[in-house]
């Protein structure tokens, strides 16, 4: 599961790129942050814990993205949620060696997304309005 991390849940302007540091086949690909659910967990918990981990922040979460869930091809499929920080500043942590805030409008073309983020990015620039 993913973040798309905004700045604010309700008219968002900014969303969150966070650039792979690994594994090496993913290495320098643009994602949005996020990772997998642990047995026991629901994907909302996993998500906020994966955020505490990666990027050193607290979230709130929005609703669940429309348009999903999209194929992760050998791995499963991503379900994305809307989020806000609430507690903290992203910093790259973990599996990823940059971030970038992406104004409105540069959303989709402002970074080299992975293959699998760039439907979802299209979504949320529609989404977003």
């Amino acid at each position: 599961m993913g973040a798309a991390l905004v700045d604010d849940l309700a008219a968002p302007r900014r969303l969150l790129a966070a650039r792979r540091s690994a594994p090496s086949s993913l290495a320098g690909g643009w994602e949005l942050p996020g990772g997998k659910v642990e047995p026991g967990e629901t994907p909302q918990a996993a998500l906020v814990r994966e955020l505490r981990e990666e990027l050193g922040v607290g979230v709130r979460l929005g609703a669940e993205v429309g348009g999903g869930p999209w194929p992760l091809p050998g791995v499963g499929e991503l379900r994305v949620w809307w989020a806000e920080v609430v507690d903290g500043v992203p910093a790259p942590l973990e599996d990823h060696d940059e971030l970038r805030w992406l104004d409105r409008g540069d959303w989709l073309g402002g970074v080299a997304w992975l293959p699998a983020d760039r439907p979802v990015v299209g979504a949320l620039e529609a989404a977003a309005g």
